[in-house]
């Protein structure tokens, strides 16, 4: 809240009125009539603001517009570009699923924009595996937002004639293909994790065999 203060005008007015009253009754023809007049009107200004004081109140203050601040550097420009490509695509994802009607595409679109979010934040956090996901920020990623965006439009059209059926139909087809290949470029990610795991595994089976406290079978990286 801001606070504020409103002038009072009676010591304006009581001291006009002191020249007002003092012109109409009594002769201003010498300097001492005018020290005098000049006089009495400050007391009657003083009188004025001590009657009718100024008043205080508060108001709301006027939010200021936030500018909207831009994403901070990494220091690294393709990470940085990956990062504005999934806020873009993960928002343009919630704004065609918003759009688009019907439980089971919802849900796939809910799944791709979950494993858009997670392959790119992976990646950023590990941007050594950069060169493992482009194709799929290359054509995959863009083309199913292509494809989404045909959907919704024909969608919008309110025909069913056959061309839109048709294609409609087919992109209802290829979803679940889509939200598998996104799961498997998630997986794809953590191969070299898993092997470490599983190399680091082998080895403590091993050790423990050989100390008489594992499995007389030794774990396999094959299973």
């Amino acid at each position: 809240m801001a606070k504020m203060v409103k002038k009072s005008p009676a010591p304006l007015y009581f001291a006009a009125a002191v020249w007002i009253g003092w012109g109409l009754l009594l002769p201003l023809y010498r300097r001492s009539d005018y020290l005098i007049a000049a006089a009495c009107s400050i007391l009657a200004g003083l009188l004025g603001k001590k009657l009718f004081p100024d008043t205080a109140y508060e108001t709301p203050e006027t939010e200021k517009k936030q500018e909207p601040q831009k994403p901070k550097s990494t220091g690294n420009p393709e990470v940085d570009a990956l990062i504005a490509e999934r806020e873009r695509a993960v928002s343009e994802m919630r704004r065609l699923n918003a759009n688009i009607p019907g439980e089971k595409i919802s849900t796939q679109i809910d799944h791709l924009e979950e494993a858009t979010r997670k392959i790119i934040s992976y990646v950023v956090e590990h941007p050594e595996k950069l060169p493992q996901i482009r194709r799929f920020m290359d054509y995959y990623l863009p083309t199913t937002l292509k494809l989404l965006n045909a959907y919704d439009r024909m969608g919008e059209a309110g025909v069913e004639g056959e061309n839109i059926a048709g294609t409609r139909s087919r992109i209802d087809a290829v979803m679940d293909t889509l939200v598998s290949a996104y799961d498997k470029q998630l997986d794809a990610l953590f191969a070299d994790e898993a092997l470490d795991v599983a190399t680091d595994i082998t080895v403590m089976e091993n050790l423990l065999r050989q100390e008489g406290l594992g499995e007389e079978k030794p774990f396999s990286a094959n299973g």
